[in-house]
């Protein structure tokens, strides 16, 4: 196996950077550009940038929190953007959902399943999540893990269903510049409950999970799963800062 390869930035870089930066992924040759959804900014709105440039570029979503965003709402913007669902994946999850998370990310992936053509993939660290995205949604969107363990859960995954798509972001940094941004990033997530307890129960820390110019486990990430995401950290926020990123990138 070896995996496509993707690219990630948070929608808090904008619509602007998206221009620039789609139509280098699509030239180059990347599968995918996904987009995290941040509070403040608009994953959707910045992949409608990116569409407008672009003709074959995969449009991803990772995430949109389904206790934030509901597939009412997640589909009016799809038309209203005019969001080409042929190239489009949303990737959903529980976002602060405490109690029920598991019946309103099942609910919510199998409603918009049933209403657009676009792929449905659930971010997902427990295994009963990982299941759900394995059996009620086309796929799974890992992240934060080893190379070692990110293959193993694919190949749970695909034991549960043959042909399910397993994603794996992996934040990276291409630069010695941009590491002290990779290690906030890694110390900031290692202190939300639900990673810091995922991280306890695996016996790792967040950077054992990353690329950066000390740490080049692409291929092996890539072994393992249909699709590495590299999340770009970077030393600053322009798009020239991005499509650096993407130019350091070995294909």
């Amino acid at each position: 196996m070896t995996a496509s390869l993707s690219i990630g930035i948070a929608a808090a870089a904008g619509p602007d950077a998206a221009v620039v930066l789609a139509p280098v992924l699509e030239q180059r040759g990347f599968h995918a550009l996904w987009v995290n959804d941040t509070p403040g900014a608009d994953a959707l709105a910045v992949l409608a940038a990116a569409a407008s440039v672009t003709d074959r570029l995969v449009l991803a979503t990772g995430v949109l929190p389904v206790d934030r965003r509901s597939s009412d709402e997640i589909l009016a913007q799809i038309d209203g953007l005019a969001l080409p669902t042929d190239r489009l994946v949303l990737g959903i999850g529980a976002g602060q959902t405490a109690h029920g998370a598991l019946d309103r990310v099942r609910t919510a992936a199998t409603g918009l399943r049933e209403r657009t053509p676009a792929r449905i993939v659930v971010g997902a660290l427990g295994p009963k999540m990982r299941q759900l995205g394995a059996e009620d949604s086309d796929g799974v969107l890992l992240s934060w893990l080893p190379q070692d363990i990110a293959a193993d859960q694919a190949a749970q995954a695909h034991d549960l269903t043959p042909g399910t798509h397993v994603a794996l972001y992996v934040r990276t940094a291409m630069d010695t510049a941009s590491i002290p941004r990779l290690h906030e990033e890694s110390a900031r997530y290692g202190s939300y409950p639900a990673y810091a307890a995922n991280f306890t129960r695996l016996g790792i820390g967040p950077l054992d999970t990353v690329i950066d110019p000390d740490h080049d486990r692409l291929d092996a990430y890539r072994a393992g799963v249909d699709e590495v995401v590299l999340r770009a950290i970077t030393p600053g926020d322009s798009p020239a800062d991005y499509v650096r990123f993407v130019e350091a990138v070995p294909l």
